[in-house]
């Protein structure tokens, strides 16, 4: 059968603009219209949380520019997967993948769907709780939308990310100058005491940063699509160091005029704080800021499943998953299986979906296999110096990352125990299980085959090969 034989690529169509793009417009998402409460709940003063902050944006850049030099040295699409793959071996790969594709993306993106959905129904229930059953029926088709995007086309989903990310950046402009004009007027009285009721413990600490960082989630957006990128190896360290830059100076405003318009007391008790802003500052067009806080979940979610469904993609071809996981369609070049896979999860994620439970796990999750990826990284500079690397920098950045991870992952164990953080640890360990008899034995080969050979004829998809 010659779609058997016959190989793929995918186009290198994304350029720095478009890389850019996709690392602001996945950060910048509901984070920035949510966690500012919960920032400054966890670290008790406007001082401190403007502290956190900076150094939320501080961490994440140091982590985008490690992955960078890891993108360059590892050319290859799939972020964490495939760098753990070629550093920590197979069986701690399949590990990340397993949570990754299971819990960590799908739960991510749920999150950002539910936050999305949020803001679209806020208008037309001002006065009350909107029907959760309304709130997950908009976020399945905001799913499931820009699913058949991705599938459709990767020029359309790149041009939807920059579209996005232009009307995001127009709310956050509003939000600043709003602020800067009553900031003028002398509304200063919130920032006359900045460190008063600073909370030190540990605990609160840990809160504060799985928060602020998870309004970051995304600065590793292009590592997942290495393979698309024009240039990477300039392109890649570059974007990253912009879009951060920007990033980190557009929270740390908007958060000044939040505090410029609401008191601390005020900012802490509202569960939509744009939308809480805007109602105090553009009063009956308050409703603005709910549907740019939509948009800007919306762009978040596109770049979510862009580069969510490249892992799922990448650990297909790594034969880690069925083989029809690594195909693309023939003629639109894009991993239309691996996005349909990725969608379905997370359409059972929503069900049960609870955003605040997915901030606190997915921040554990994710930072012990950020800390996992980083030691290869280290592993690689001390032991393979020989190897190319177009950029490349002092080990002292990952060093210093992983010590950041570490007090992330134990921080909220040590301080404050929770028998949920046992059951995370215990499923990220089950990957290890799974592998023996389904990956290293290949139980049940014929049934596979047979069923990839229809999903191929059915999809229209076809084996890829890299992009070195």
């Amino acid at each position: 059968m010659e779609s058997d034989t016959k190989r793929i690529n995918l186009k290198r169509e994304v350029g720095l603009i478009g890389c850019i793009s996709f690392i602001a417009g996945t950060v910048i998402g509901s984070g920035i219209f949510i966690s500012p409460q919960f920032v400054l709940a966890a670290s008790g003063s406007p001082g401190a949380s403007f502290i956190i902050w900076t150094l939320c944006g501080f961490i994440s850049m140091l982590a985008g520019l490690c992955y960078a030099e890891l993108g360059t040295v590892i050319p290859e699409s799939g972020g964490e997967f495939i760098y753990i793959l070629r550093t920590a071996g197979k069986v701690v790969a399949f590990m990340f993948s397993f949570s990754f594709i299971v819990v960590m993306r799908p739960a991510s993106a749920t999150g950002v769907a539910l936050s999305f959905a949020e803001y679209v129904v806020a208008p037309f229930y001002s006065s009350c709780t909107p029907p959760i059953l309304a709130v997950k029926c908009i976020a399945a088709a905001a799913i499931m939308g820009l699913t058949a995007v991705n599938c459709l086309s990767v020029r359309l989903a790149v041009r939807i990310q920059v579209v996005s990310m232009v009307f995001k950046l127009v709310a956050l402009a509003v939000i600043i100058l709003g602020g800067a004009v009553m900031l003028f007027q002398g509304h200063t009285e919130n920032f006359e005491e900045p460190f008063e009721n600073t909370n030190a413990d540990i605990s609160s600490i840990g809160i504060a940063f799985y928060q602020g960082l998870w309004s970051f989630g995304g600065w590793n957006t292009l590592n997942y699509l290495t393979e698309e990128l024009k240039n990477p190896e300039v392109n890649l360290p570059r974007a990253v160091v912009i879009a951060i830059s920007l990033v980190t100076g557009l929270y740390l405003l908007v958060n000044v005029s939040y505090l410029t318009v609401m008191t601390p007391k005020e900012l802490m008790s509202s569960s939509a704080v744009a939308v809480t802003w805007g109602n105090k500052v553009l009063g009956s067009w308050g409703w603005t800021m709910s549907v740019a806080a939509a948009l800007s979940a919306f762009g978040s979610l596109n770049g979510t499943f862009f580069s969510g469904g490249r892992v799922c993609f990448v650990a297909a071809r790594e034969g880690h998953l069925p083989d029809i996981l690594a195909m693309a369609h023939v003629r639109r070049l894009t991993p239309s299986p691996a996005l349909i896979f990725t969608t379905v999860v997370s359409l059972l994620v929503l069900i049960p979906g609870d955003f605040q439970s997915i901030v606190n796990f997915f921040s554990f999750t994710a930072w012990f296999f950020y800390g996992i990826t980083l030691s290869g990284l280290v592993y690689l500079k001390i032991k393979k110096p020989e190897l190319p690397r177009p950029y490349k920098v002092p080990i002292i950045l990952p060093i210093l990352v992983i010590i950041v991870a570490i007090f992330l992952v134990l921080a909220p164990i040590l301080d404050n125990p929770q028998i949920e953080y046992l059951y995370v640890s215990l499923f990220i360990l089950s990957g290890a299980i799974v592998y023996v008899p389904f990956i290293h034995f290949k139980l049940c080969p014929g049934l596979l085959t047979k069923l990839t050979v229809f999903l191929q004829l059915l999809l229209e998809v076809a084996p890829t090969e890299k992009n070195l």
